[in-house]
């Protein structure tokens, strides 16, 4: 006989409550949480998930991207799946093999999960010197990220160090969001 149930209801009606295995966790690092894309005039893009499993001081991460906001595009002889708004915000995920390690004080690996190239969509071919990469940091609970500007030419061959991330602090520009389509992520 499963006590269970008869415990819950003796306990609920004594104001007291048994705990509860939770499928969403509080903690920004453990467990699966959404990705979502952000723009200026509140648009909201849930692109995908990433599922968090700590393990030691790094936790190390899966990511999955929902197709299902991009349209396909075909840019300077290359596939891309392409968020259509004010700018075609192409998604370009890091290429090479990677750790896939994050920790509360360093998103380096995520963030080249969640390169992006953005192009107004009149204009021919893709422009990789308009790369976009997330600065991302633990604030109230959740991850957030604003745009920074890469050249993800600097993709077309392998690192010679696969543990470093190759956009590192000087690799990067600070942009001014305004401009951009999409330059919020928030993942929660």
């Amino acid at each position: 006989m499963n006590l269970l149930p008869l415990a819950t209801l003796l306990l609920t009606l004594a104001g007291l409550s048994l705990p509860m295995a939770s499928v969403h966790s509080d903690d920004p690092l453990s467990g699966e949480k959404r990705i979502i894309l952000k723009g200026n005039k509140g648009e909201q893009l849930n692109i995908g998930s990433v599922t968090f499993v700590p393990k030691g001081k790094t936790v190390s991460y899966t990511i999955t991207i929902d197709h299902t906001h991009f349209t396909d595009y075909f840019l300077s002889m290359k596939e891309m799946k392409c968020l259509e708004g004010p700018e075609l915000w192409c998604h370009l995920p890091y290429p090479y093999e990677q750790p896939r390690t994050v920790s509360a004080d360093n998103f380096s690996w995520l963030a080249h999960d969640l390169l992006f190239m953005y192009k107004k969509k009149g204009e021919f071919g893709a422009n990789f010197w308009n790369g976009i990469y997330y600065q991302m940091k633990i604030e109230n609970g959740r991850i957030l990220g604003v745009a920074q500007a890469v050249d993800l030419n600097q993709l077309a061959a392998p690192p010679d160090d696969l543990s470093t991330p190759p956009f590192g602090e000087f690799e990067r520009t600070d942009i001014e969001p305004q401009p951009r389509f999409l330059p919020f992520v928030e993942i929660r």
